[in-house]
């Protein structure tokens, strides 16, 4: 029963950490390909180090490309990894170029596709995330949703119920895994001089929010 995770950029290896570290507890036999498309230090070998992971068996070394040329080397670079292992499954998670690479490999290759965080829809096609984990679903044979809610969103595609499984969300178990040791080893609070609970957070890290000055503006005004 030989797993193969396939991530790629900085949220999968923190969303995949749960489901690694229960392998590795379980001692069941898994691999690990790295595509790189997140390869800097700071979004990749710091997770890596700070979740305790085990290094990857497989780095292809990808990077920075358009969306084509990135998706086709890594389609090339996963194929070839997974006929030398045959895994029993492939392992993806979200949304990423990553993600639809190495599902899509593994579908062509006859590999059984499990899609972590699978049933998101943000109901945008104008978003290159939508139109991966639309093509993810649907090439699946295991679909775990973290609720109800993206459930139906599978069934009123018509993805079989048998496939589709409602199992909670992995970033949820790497919130509670990794709390404590974040507030015994992180120094930004006091690094910014904020206190605990007196503070807001936002990300804003879409393109359609931060490429456009004046919408980038625009919601700036709003918060």
């Amino acid at each position: 029963m030989h797993i193969t995770y396939i991530l790629g950029t900085r949220p999968e290896i923190i969303k995949l950490a749960s489901l690694i570290q229960a392998s590795v507890r379980e001692g069941l036999p898994f691999s690990i390909i790295h595509t790189n498309q997140h390869y800097a230090e700071r979004m990749d070998r710091v997770f890596f180090n700070e979740l305790e992971l085990p290094e990857p068996d497989h780095h292809l070394g990808i990077g920075s490309l358009s969306h084509g040329e990135q998706i086709g080397r890594m389609l090339t670079g996963i194929e070839r990894v997974l006929l030398s292992r045959r895994p029993a499954v492939v392992v993806v998670q979200g949304d990423t170029n990553s993600a639809l690479a190495g599902g899509l490999a593994a579908n062509k290759l006859g590999i059984p596709v499990a899609h972590v965080e699978a049933g998101l829809r943000s109901h945008d096609r104008s978003m290159p995330e939508e139109i991966n984990r639309v093509l993810i679903d649907h090439l699946s044979d295991h679909l775990f949703c973290p609720t109800a809610n993206q459930a139906g969103y599978l069934a009123a595609e018509g993805i079989h119920a048998g496939r589709i499984h409602v199992t909670g969300n992995t970033i949820a178990d790497a919130t509670l895994s990794y709390a404590e040791t974040a507030r015994q080893r992180s120094g930004i609070l006091r690094r910014l001089g904020l206190s605990a609970g007196a503070y807001g957070l936002l990300t804003c890290h879409r393109p359609s929010n931060t490429d456009d000055p004046a919408h980038f503006a625009a919601l700036m005004d709003a918060v």
